[in-house]
């Protein structure tokens, strides 16, 4: 389907140019926060297309606009990193760098920005403005806050945003009014207790063994003390203790991630948290400090927008083809801080081909490139019927 007034012969031309642009990202890919080339690449091409843009927006992050200038602004947010991760695919356009490797689908995000902005740019006359974030630093949660600081989402009416989905088949989109993805925070816990030797530990205090209670302590305290129907996860990643077989701990670093559904829940635990962990080091003579670091809150889908965008799915993929999400994610999103004053929604793009498709974040992730135009035409036909559907929009129209 074609969205716009664009011949379907120069809309598939667009889609070849728009591949290879992204087998060039794939192939080049930049950590967070070093998203240079990513960046002053994407600059030129929106340039190119007519847009108006500013560089340097959150650091390493691209802002471009088109239409007019005063009245309503309606955006969308697509990002840029890549991920620590050495690529195991075997493509053609492989990673040229070694353990870096766009793992999570954003080359394919970015050039359905550009693909958005290309299609946009051919139109003879919008109905209100445009503006299109190409964000840094996704992965590490900060990207989304660095630009929001330097005013990209200041005059926004509405947000629209997209991240790749290999449970879902390509062609197919998941939308899902209300919370999509979970409040995310990073504990840390030090347990402090007192070095001695192994065969003695009546002597000493061993921060190991407290550690072991502490993990097993905060799961067992969440399935009693907490309500169930607010699920709260913590996972430890690192542990780091010890120096030698024969001595005992005098010191261990606890180091996870927290993750919540509920807004309010979420700003009860780092309290929470660090009571229950005091509580149990002091039982067996031992101290903690605990320090909780907030990430980034709930990706919330207004009501509205997910329906407009449910209505414009629809009219381009059929009814079989938009699904609707009935459980939240627990993963974290930092498209929740740029919705901090601005209304939006986030919809799951499916990438998976007929083989299938590997989870995010993994060294075999290997998306079909057929989501492009279906991630395209669905934010084309959408922003339109934003556009169409304000009322100010509409009194400009007239």
């Amino acid at each position: 389907m074609n969205p716009c007034k664009i011949s379907n012969e120069r809309f598939n031309h667009f889609l070849l140019e728009l591949i290879e642009l992204r087998r060039h990202l794939h192939a080049h890919p930049e950590l967070s926060g070093s998203e240079y080339q990513t960046a002053a690449l994407v600059a030129g091409e929106l340039r190119s297309y007519g847009w108006r843009v500013r560089e340097g927006v959150g650091r390493t992050g691209v802002v471009a606009e088109l239409g007019p200038t005063d009245g309503p602004l309606v955006g969308l947010r697509v990002d840029m990193d890549a991920l620590p991760i050495e690529e195991q695919t075997g493509l053609e356009y492989t990673s040229t760098r070694q353990g870096l490797m766009h793992a999570c689908g954003h080359d394919l995000h970015t050039c359905i920005g550009l693909g958005v902005a290309r299609v946009l740019a051919e139109q003879s006359q919008l109905l209100s403005g445009v503006r299109i974030l190409f964000q840094p630093a996704e992965e590490i949660a900060e990207g989304a806050r660095w630009m929001r600081a330097d005013g990209a989402t200041e005059g926004l009416h509405a947000l629209f945003g997209v991240h790749v989905c290999p449970e879902l088949s390509v062609g197919e989109i998941g939308v899902r009014s209300g919370s999509l993805t979970a409040a995310a925070g990073e504990l840390e816990i030090e347990i402090l207790g007192e070095g001695g030797h192994g065969a003695r530990p009546h002597q000493a205090i061993d921060a190991i063994w407290i550690a072991s209670k502490v993990i097993g302590g905060l799961q067992e305290s969440i399935s009693r003390l907490l309500n169930p129907l607010h699920p709260v996860v913590i996972s430890f990643g690192r542990i780091e203790g010890g120096k030698a077989f024969n001595v005992i701990a005098d010191r261990v670093k606890l180091v996870g991630t927290v993750r919540c559904l509920d807004e309010s829940v979420h700003s009860e635990l780092p309290q929470w948290i660090e009571g229950k962990v005091q509580s149990i080091c002091s039982s067996f003579g031992g101290k903690a400090i605990v320090n909780y670091r907030c990430i980034t809150p709930i990706v919330y889908n207004d009501p509205d927008l997910t329906s407009l965008l449910e209505t414009s799915a629809v009219s381009v993929l059929g009814k079989n083809n938009v699904l609707r999400l009935d459980y939240p994610s627990l993963g974290a999103e930092d498209f929740a801080e740029l919705l901090q004053g601005v209304p939006g929604t986030m919809f799951r793009l499916g990438v998976a081909g007929v083989n299938g498709c590997a989870p995010l974040h993994n060294g075999q992730f290997c998306l079909d490139e057929k989501s492009l135009s279906v991630a395209i035409e669905v934010l084309i036909v959408t922003l339109y019927k934003w556009m169409t559907d304000h009322p100010i929009c509409g009194a400009n129209s007239l």
